[in-house]
């Protein structure tokens, strides 16, 4: 009995670890073909694109204090000059918010 539940635990931790793993690549993808053209690869514009649209790097305090919630409200509503990123599920979003504050 005790081994049953062991190896229950077990596989249901593999399966969460696998499914977290799953869903930052997702975002890391997500961000590379959604938003790296103007966030830049780790989350620092080009200088240029950050004076025209007023990007700030993830670096940025007032970036870093950003809940995943509020970059997540960002991607969806617009903010500023940066448009609705269009064509992603609230998954996708959730998934692209959280790699996005991953980003130091």
């Amino acid at each position: 009995m005790k081994i049953a539940i062991r190896s229950t635990f077990v596989l249901a931790a593999a399966l969460a670890v696998a499914s977290a793993m799953s869903f930052a690549q997702d975002g890391a993808a997500l961000y590379k073909s959604k938003c790296q053209a103007c966030h830049g690869p780790a989350g620092t514009p080009n200088p240029a694109m950050a004076k025209m649209m007023g990007i700030k790097p993830t670096s940025d305090p007032a970036i870093q204090a950003l809940t995943a919630d509020q970059v997540a409200t960002t991607v969806k509503a617009g903010k500023g000059k940066m448009h609705p990123v269009a064509g992603l599920s609230d998954a996708e979003v959730k998934a692209v918010a959280a790699f996005f504050k991953t980003l130091k």
